[in-house]
C-alpha cells in the first residue's frame, strides 16, 4: 500500500495536528498530538519520559510509531506517526487533564463493546442510529443492515470452508461484484468518486439488493455444492455474481436505464 503524499491538517482545540493517509487509514504525527495534549515545548523529550514510565508502551513502540513523509516548513520530512489505535494507546500513557476526556471515551467504548458482544441486538440498534444521524432514510437502513447480515453469513462460510482472510476474501468479493456489476470493488469506488469510504454505504436501493442477491446466492451454492477450498469457492462466487448480473441486465433491458450509478447515496459533504 502506498502513502498518500497529500497530507492534511487536523485541528484539535486550536492546535494543528498533521496527518496523512497510509495503508488506507489516517496516521497522525505523534509529536503534534503530544504537544496538543500536554503543552510541552519539548515533545520529543516528553515521549522519551513517557516511554520510560510505561514499559509496555516502550516494548510496543516499534509497532506503534511509523516514520512517514510529512510536509513541513522546511520541506518534506519523515516524522513518527501513529494510526488511530496507536494514538489512543499513547493517550492512555499521558497524565494530563486534556487527555482525560479521551480516556473516559475509550472506557465508554470498551463498555459498549462488551454490551454488544453479550447482546448483538444492541450493536444493530446503535448501527441504525449512526446511519440515521448521517442522513440515511429508514428503508435504506433496513436494507443495509440486512446486507450486513448476509455478508457476515457468507464470510462465515468462507472461513469454515478454507478461504484465507483478507486476500482471498477480497478476490471472492471481486468475483461476485464483477459478475453482478461488471466492476471490481475498486473500479466501482472510482466510478462513485470514493476513496476510503465504504462502497455499500453509497449504493442506492437496487445496487444494495443486487449485491445481497449475489452474496446470498453464493452462500447457497457453497452449501448446496458442499464446496471447500479456494478454487471451488471462487467458482461459486463467480456463479453467484452472474445470477445477480443476469437480474441486473433484465431490469436494465426492461427499464432502459443502467442500474450502475455514479451517484453517491449521500451528498458530498458527508464524504471525508
Amino acid at each position: 500500500m502506498k502513502q498518500n503524499p497529500e497530507n492534511k491538517i487536523a485541528i484539535f482545540k486550536g492546535r494543528k495536528i498533521r496527518r496523512t493517509i497510509f495503508n488506507n487509514e489516517w496516521w497522525f504525527v505523534i509529536v503534534d498530538v503530544i504537544t496538543a495534549l500536554t503543552d510541552s515545548i519539548q515533545p520529543d523529550g516528553y515521549i522519551k519520559d513517557m516511554r520510560r514510565r510505561d514499559k509496555e508502551l516502550a516494548k510496543g513502540w516499534v509497532q506503534i510509531a511509523t516514520p512517514l513523509l510529512i510536509q513541513t516548513a522546511g520541506g518534506p520530512q519523515r516524522l513518527n506517526c501513529a494510526n488511530t489505535e496507536g494514538i489512543f494507546r499513547i493517550i492512555q500513557s499521558i497524565p494530563s487533564p486534556k487527555a482525560e476526556p479521551f480516556k473516559r471515551w475509550l472506557a465508554r467504548v470498551g463498555y459498549e463493546r462488551i454490551q454488544e458482544i453479550e447482546d448483538p441486538e444492541i450493536a444493530m440498534k446503535r448501527m441504525k442510529t449512526i446511519y440515521t444521524q448521517k442522513g440515511y432514510e429508514k428503508d435504506w437502513i433496513e436494507k443495509r443492515v440486512r446486507g450486513i447480515a448476509i455478508r457476515n453469513e457468507l464470510t462465515d462460510e468462507w472461513k469454515n470452508r478454507g478461504a484465507k482472510e483478507n486476500l482471498e476474501y477480497a478476490i471472492l468479493t471481486n468475483d461476485i461484484m464483477k459478475g453482478a456489476f461488471g466492476l471490481t470493488v475498486d473500479d466501482y469506488k472510482k466510478l462513485k468518486q470514493l476513496k476510503r469510504e465504504n462502497l455499500r454505504d453509497h449504493m442506492n436501493d437496487i445496487e444494495l439488493i443486487l449485491t445481497m442477491l449475489g452474496e446470498a446466492t453464493t452462500t447457497k451454492f457453497h452449501r448446496d455444492r458442499d464446496s471447500y477450498g479456494f478454487t471451488k469457492l471462487e467458482k461459486d462466487a463467480k456463479d453467484g455474481g452472474m445470477v445477480a448480473g443476469r437480474t441486473r441486465k433484465d431490469i436494465e433491458r426492461q427499464s432502459k436505464k443502467s442500474i450502475i450509478s455514479k451517484k453517491n447515496y449521500l451528498p458530498k459533504r458527508y464524504l471525508k
